[in-house]
């Protein structure tokens, strides 16, 4: 069976079991959200849903991927305008300082309110050329950094870098989906195909001696990544049916002892309803495929927090 035709049939069983695979998933994110995480004393983490995190460290917080105005599915398939939500933005809180904005690239489920939410909280917004373009739509030009790879960058009490990274091919295996950078000329051509993906980064975030990797897409540069023995493995999990050997991979290097799953909510549905599980991510079949690889790894779920 030829990739393609593999992933139009595993989409074809969802679809008839979905209402089956759903409860399973819920079971199974129950049972992750029961699990203590274990982290430094006075670091908070936050999940935002999707990709998208808060961290809170002596009075200082820093965002990866926060992503809270959702965008129906409505405007995909009918190519409207996406922006971000006033409301919304608004409403998230950020402890005491924020000293940065990391965005892992430049999908809209990932970049879309990176801008609102660095004009709100006077902070910068670390990332791609595709980043850095859609900042500069905004009226946002100083406010965007175009990382370096491995460069160090020290944003309060938190140490972070980027190691080269790529989208996996959610097209039936074949292709990226909106790759390239995002180029609009003006912020009404912004629909969700507009947000291109431009270059993808694996993040590490340091808080002392405790190290965090943060993998908004499921795939990899094996030969980029330098982390290894990593705390915690913010790992994203949408996708990674299409990346050949991709547990396997990704955790023979970063070696992490906890492995916290993420990007598995449908990030078409609003933040205020109950929370659905996107097609095909199958939450419920994570703890055996991690374990295939390694038994002595602890996983576990965050809570999705909406504000």
């Amino acid at each position: 069976m030829t990739s393609r035709v593999r992933h139009v049939a595993e989409l074809i069983d969802y679809l008839a079991k979905r209402r089956r695979y759903e409860r399973e998933d819920a079971d199974a994110l129950r049972h992750l959200e029961s699990v203590p995480l274990e982290l430094p004393a006075g670091l908070t983490v936050d999940w935002l849903g999707v990709a998208g995190y808060r961290f809170t460290y002596q009075d200082h917080t820093l965002f990866v991927d926060p992503f809270v105005s959702r965008v129906p599915l409505s405007a995909l398939l009918r190519r409207r305008t996406a922006l971000p939500d006033p409301a919304r933005v608004a409403a998230v809180e950020a402890p005491g300082t924020t000293v940065g904005i990391l965005i892992g690239h430049g999908h809209w489920d990932h970049a879309l309110d990176a801008p609102a939410l660095a004009r709100r909280l006077g902070c910068r917004v670390y990332g791609s050329r595709s980043v850095e373009n859609l900042m500069r739509l905004h009226g946002l030009d100083d406010s965007a950094v175009e990382v370096e790879p491995y460069h160090r960058y020290e944003l309060g009490p938190f140490t972070v870098s980027f190691t080269p990274s790529t989208h996996s091919k959610l097209v039936l295996g074949q292709r990226i989906p909106f790759d390239g950078d995002t180029s609009c000329d003006t912020l009404a051509e912004l629909t969700p195909q507009a947000y291109r993906c431009g270059q993808t980064w694996g993040i590490t975030i340091t808080v002392g001696d405790f190290t965090i990797y943060h993998q908004g897409s499921a795939d990899l540069i094996d030969d980029a990544v330098r982390e290894h023995d990593v705390d915690l493995f913010l790992a994203g999990v949408a996708g990674r049916s299409y990346t050949p050997d991709y547990w396997q991979r990704v955790l023979s290097l970063l070696r992490p002892k906890v492995v916290v799953p993420t990007h598995y909510d449908d990030f078409f549905v609003s933040v205020d309803d109950p929370m659905a599980f996107t097609t095909l991510t199958r939450l419920a079949n994570v703890p055996d495929e991690l374990h295939a690889v390694s038994r002595d790894l602890g996983i576990a779920a965050l809570p999705r927090v909406t504000r």
